[in-house]
Formats: structure tokens, C-alpha cells, sequence
């Protein structure tokens, strides 16, 4: 009887596996802070944890064909930039940005934030082109492909500002943006309409049949390099709509913005579940990974734990997480 009664456990564990460890984590800060679970620190929660969601389901499409994007961070920031122009300037931003950044918008708000939003939509698939083609063309290893594009969409934001940035957004902007419910919708429905893309489309079980086993797929008929292609593109639109997104949030359009994003992303992935070796995975592991990234760092904060503290943790629940997914995998539970 207590041997079926441990493995019944074992197997509680392995299947509750993320869920079980967020609702350990929002109860163990509730208990240490007592404030944890207002609502009011929830919907701050699910804000700070937008954008890194957004992040995420681009990056999960990415990581479930087998590759990696380490240029999200870097696209988010040129995408700030450039999108933060329109809203001062006009469409189309002028170049570079007028040294004085402290000039009232030139355009009413209803008439830029449409164009804002094409310009960093287009601004991410074209870095995300960028990244594609050396990878599907030259046989580029995606790690090095999107790491030149993350010092080069850095370095285009940098120029683009002087080293300085596009300050003094519209306060009906940043209060939309930062204080309302816009971040968090915009999450969610990148969310669902990324797990209908993934499990109700064809090109959903491309991604997965080539992340299983590429060669398989493509004696399949599968059309490899156009599947690949187009996860690089859309994880690149996504990262350039985040970066307009963390701007109204912030404040300001910074070429510094995004800094670590990239690997706040992967971690949201990896423990939502997805196999850095391909072929598995889901967005809605993904939006739970985030939320556990999200729930970690106020809960730190809040228990008053200092930023370079909170890294070091953040990292060994990470390897933990990873640990105890891959021990999962290995060594499945009997009944």
C-alpha cells in the first residue's frame, strides 16, 4: 500500500510538474510578505510578465524547430526607438533623431500610434528576415546568425538616438500602455492565437515534425527552410511589438531597453517545458514559465532582496527546473 501510495506521488509530482511549483512559490510569498497575493500585486505581476510572454511564444516556435533567437532583446530596443520617433515626429521618422528629445509630438496620438505600430511590427520582421536568411540560405548555426543580429540591431538603435533616447512620450500613451489592461491582452491573445497556430494549423505540425527530425520532414515533403524562415520572421514581430509595448511602459523609447531579454525568454520557454533539443513543446507552458519568472522577481522585490541577489536565484530555479524536466523525461514513472 505505501508502495503504490509513493509512486501514485511520484507521478502527481511529474505531471503537476510547473503548476505545482508556481502555486509553492505564490504561497511561499504570501506567507513571508503577506501582501503577494492582492490583486493589486497580481496585475502588476501580469504586466511586468507581458512583454517576456510576448517574447516567449516567438521564441518557443523558434526553439521547438530546433534552433535559438538571441537577438530579441536587441530587436525590441531598435523597434522602441524607431516606434517612439513616429509617436514624437511622424510617420516617417526622420534620421537620424533630432538631438532634442524634449519637443512635443508633432502628430495627434490617434493619427501616429496606427503608423507606431507598423513601424515596429515592420522593423521586427525585418530583423527577422535578417536573422532567416543567413540561417536557411548559408547553413548559418542560429546562435551565430542571431547573435551578430543582436549587436547589430543594438548598435542601429545606439545611432539612431545619438546614445541618447526618444523621451517625453504623450502621458495618455504611457497611461494606456503602462497603467491599463493593454499589456496583459496583448499577451494573452499572442498566446492564443500562437497554441491555435501550433495545434489546430498545418504549419504547426510542420514546426513540430521539423523539430523532431529534420531530415524526416523534409523526405516528407516538408518545406524546411520556408518553415524556418517564417518562425525567425514572427519571432521578430513579436520582439518589435514588444519593444513599442515596454516604451509606453517605461516611458521612453531606450536603446538600453531589452537588455537580458533574450535569456528571460528562453528561460520562460525551457521551463514552461519546451526541449532546447526540438520538437517539443507548447505557448501555454510558455505564459506559465513567464508567470513564474514574474512571480519570482516581485516576490523578491518584495521581500526586499537586491537585484544582483535576485539573478543568482532566478538562475538556480532555472537549472532546477530544467533538472527536474529532463529527470522527468529520463526516467518516466511506472504504475
Amino acid at each position: 500500500m505505501n508502495r503504490l501510495s509513493l509512486r501514485f506521488g511520484s507521478r502527481l509530482v511529474y505531471s503537476c510538474g510547473i503548476y505545482l511549483f508556481l502555486l509553492l512559490l505564490c504561497v511561499f510569498f504570501q506567507v513571508e510578505t503577506g501582501t503577494f497575493l492582492t490583486v493589486r500585486n497580481l496585475l502588476n505581476v501580469l504586466r511586468q510578465t507581458s512583454v517576456n510572454t510576448i517574447l516567449g511564444v516567438g521564441m518557443t516556435m523558434v526553439i521547438i524547430t530546433g534552433g535559438i533567437d538571441l537577438s530579441v532583446g536587441a530587436i525590441l530596443a531598435l523597434s522602441a526607438v524607431l516606434s517612439t520617433a513616429v509617436i514624437m515626429k511622424g510617420f516617417p521618422p526622420p534620421f537620424p533623431f533630432p538631438a532634442d528629445v524634449a519637443m512635443k509630438p508633432e502628430w495627434p496620438l490617434w493619427a501616429s500610434v496606427p503608423f507606431a505600430v507598423l513601424v515596429a511590427a515592420l522593423t521586427g520582421a525585418l530583423c527577422g528576415i535578417h536573422n532567416a536568411l543567413p540561417i536557411v540560405k548559408l547553413r548559418v548555426p542560429p546562435f551565430i546568425a542571431t547573435l551578430a543580429m543582436f549587436s547589430v540591431a543594438r548598435g542601429f538603435a545606439y545611432i539612431y538616438v545619438g546614445g541618447g533616447q526618444v523621451g517625453n512620450l504623450p502621458e495618455r500613451f504611457t497611461a494606456a500602455v503602462g497603467e491599463g489592461p493593454l499589456m496583459p491582452v496583448v499577451a494573452i491573445s499572442c498566446v492564443v492565437v500562437g497554441h491555435i497556430v501550433l495545434s489546430k494549423t498545418r504549419f504547426g505540425r510542420a514546426i513540430y515534425a521539423v523539430g523532431g527530425n529534420e531530415q524526416a520532414a523534409h523526405l516528407s515533403g516538408l518545406a524546411v527552410g520556408k518553415v524556418k524562415f517564417w518562425v525567425y520572421v514572427i519571432c521578430g514581430t513579436l520582439a518589435g511589438i514588444s519593444g513599442l509595448l515596454l516604451a509606453g511602459r517605461i516611458g521612453a523609447g531606450d536603446p538600453k531597453s531589452g537588455m537580458t531579454y533574450e535569456l528571460n525568454a528562453i528561460a520562460a520557454v525551457v521551463l514552461g517545458g519546451t526541449s532546447l533539443m526540438g520538437g517539443v513543446g507548447s505557448v501555454v507552458g510558455t505564459l506559465l514559465g513567464a508567470i513564474v519568472m514574474g512571480c519570482l522577481e516581485a516576490g523578491l522585490s518584495l521581500m526586499g532582496v537586491q537585484w544582483f541577489v535576485q539573478m543568482v536565484v532566478k538562475g538556480y530555479v532555472i537549472l532546477l527546473a530544467v533538472i527536474v524536466d529532463q529527470t522527468k523525461k529520463s526516467r518516466p514513472v511506472r504504475a
